[in-house]
């Protein structure tokens, strides 16, 4: 086909293919204005870090103060677009609100950003300062922008916290909905291929490995088999749990209780009690034992027939 014959063929398409058009419609928020955010955002959260020359401490509070102005301003233009979007009376009004709510947050970010680096730090042998984790450990990027992302959903702004967590998605390989809660000390070991779903409640002092899933059991359905949205989908992760490479945890329901440990490759779609051990065996079959019916050895015992078994 010549050049001619292959634009008219995709107008054509354009005109009798729907759905996945978006012409004449309201403006959306740009990717590659979000993608900037991020980044942005990013500088203010790590001063010094990500800059082409060093920062110093005289020059912080006007290089401070100009990001924050260009990133306010480009914010307030992207939530704009999004209200928009959804019909709000008054966009602008409230992207100006909802921009510095955000803005407003940064201090306290910052303040949880650090105990993720503390956690990857304390977690991983093979780190050797504060500064490798922070400028070449995935994790950092993701939840750090998972947690920008968390408050403006919280805020109900829309599309934008989606398209913040998919740059950190792009670029890491874990993808956390914006919706997730996650508490401090939270550890990403290797990041890459996690999945964390929308409704997930994860506890201080938690750390995950490559290839965990947190999501959903199954899709409850209205009238018309559709999903429902906003109910609780994915599972709770309390407090000092460790969850080894590829293990799958779904569920609403579903409570991974203090202090438990799930091995590599297990799957999970039950409640397991506090203090805990899940891991798989041979056949297929997942076992729990309560760590404190456990003798304390170097060489502790494999569980018997008496274990919970799921």
């Amino acid at each position: 086909m010549s050049p001619a014959e292959i634009q008219r063929a995709l107008l054509a398409s354009y005109d009798h293919q729907g759905g996945i058009n978006h012409i004449d419609g309201k403006n959306l928020p740009s990717d590659e204005s979000v993608n900037w955010l991020a980044a942005e955002l990013m500088h203010l959260l790590f001063p010094g870090y990500f800059e082409h020359k060093p920062l110093t401490k005289s020059s912080v509070p006007a290089v401070t103060a100009a990001r924050l102005q260009a990133v306010r301003t480009r914010l307030e233009e992207e939530i704009t677009k999004s209200l928009n979007f959804v019909g709000d009376h008054a966009p602008s009004e409230h992207a100006e609100d909802l921009a510095c709510e955000l803005l407003a947050q940064l201090p306290a970010i910052r303040d949880i950003c650090q105990t993720d680096v503390q956690a990857a730090y304390e977690g991983d042998p093979a780190a050797r300062s504060v500064e490798e984790i922070i400028l070449a450990y995935p994790c950092v990027l993701v939840i750090s922008i998972q947690r920008l992302a968390h408050q403006l959903y919280k805020l109900n702004v829309p599309l934008l916290p989606r398209m913040l967590t998919e740059y950190a998605h792009e670029r890491t390989g874990t993808d956390i909905h914006p919706g997730a809660q996650i508490g401090t000390h939270f550890f990403i070991d290797h990041c890459t291929g996690v999945v964390i779903g929308e409704t997930t409640r994860i506890g201080n002092h938690v750390k995950i490995y490559q290839n965990v899933t947190l999501g959903a059991k199954s899709f409850e359905l209205d009238e018309d088999g559709n999903p429902v949205k906003g109910v609780k989908r994915h599972p709770d992760i309390e407090d000092h749990v460790t969850v080894y490479p590829s293990a799958t945890i779904l569920g609403g329901n579903t409570v991974i209780g203090r202090g438990s440990i799930i091995g590599s490759n297990v799957w999970l779609m039950k409640s397991i009690p506090a203090d805990s051990i899940v891991y798989y065996e041979g056949e297929g079959t997942s076992v729990v034992k309560n760590q404190r019916d456990r003798k304390r050895s170097s060489d502790a015992e494999k569980p018997t027939a008496d274990d919970w078994m799921i």
